[in-house]
């Protein structure tokens, strides 16, 4: 996964006039947090925190910061974003900082490959989970994990036990907690079987 930069602002002034201050200026608030430090209050550029999550990895891209006196260099994963619930700009961001040696706990979307035969033979396809938690170094988070259906059949489900992992990555859950099926006419198909 390609790494981001993002350059950011210390602040030491916090509050909802401030805020609305850096809104109007084009900047959002934001907060640098992490094992070991104290949360630190900083300012970043909605437009590049937002080109810095866009593409496959989203909020997975590993980030560098750059400015913030000792916050230069670190790396953050975003760990939350808020958005305006109508326009649906950014309006404030945490930043979780991370060490590149520690494994870490995140969300990786799920992508389905495939038509599954079950589906063209009547059935519907259900999709229980579109994303499962992973545990990882940071350096080896999946943009997405694969989820071949093509042999997917009427009745059939593919489980959380049942995804290929790229090297490193731990799936997190329980292993028989289905992701996707398709449901259908299983029992009308047994019961025509049967009368032949």
């Amino acid at each position: 996964m390609d790494q981001k930069v993002l350059n950011i602002e210390l602040r030491s002034k916090t509050g909802k006039e401030i805020s609305r201050q850096l809104r109007r200026n084009a900047q959002i608030p934001a907060v640098v947090y992490g094992k070991g430090m104290e949360p630190v209050s900083v300012t970043v550029n909605p437009k590049e925190l937002s080109a810095a999550i866009a593409g496959e990895g989203g909020h997975n891209n590993l980030i560098t910061l750059k400015g913030g006196g000792s916050l230069d260099g670190n790396v953050v994963i975003v760990a939350d974003l808020l958005r305006n619930p109508l326009r649906g700009d950014l309006m404030h961001a945490d930043l979780h900082k991370i060490n590149m040696a520690d494994k870490i706990k995140v969300e990786v979307p799920i992508n389905l490959v495939g038509a599954a035969v079950g589906v063209k033979n009547g059935g519907l396809l259900d999709v229980a989970m579109h994303a499962v938690h992973v545990e990882c170094l940071p350096n080896q988070i999946p943009a997405h994990l694969d989820v071949d259906v093509t042999d997917l059949a009427i009745g059939h489900s593919i489980h959380i036990g049942d995804l290929k992992l790229p090297a490193g990555v731990k799936v997190l859950g329980d292993s028989r907690a289905s992701i996707v099926s398709v449901l259908g006419k299983a029992q009308e198909e047994a019961a025509a079987a049967a009368a032949e």
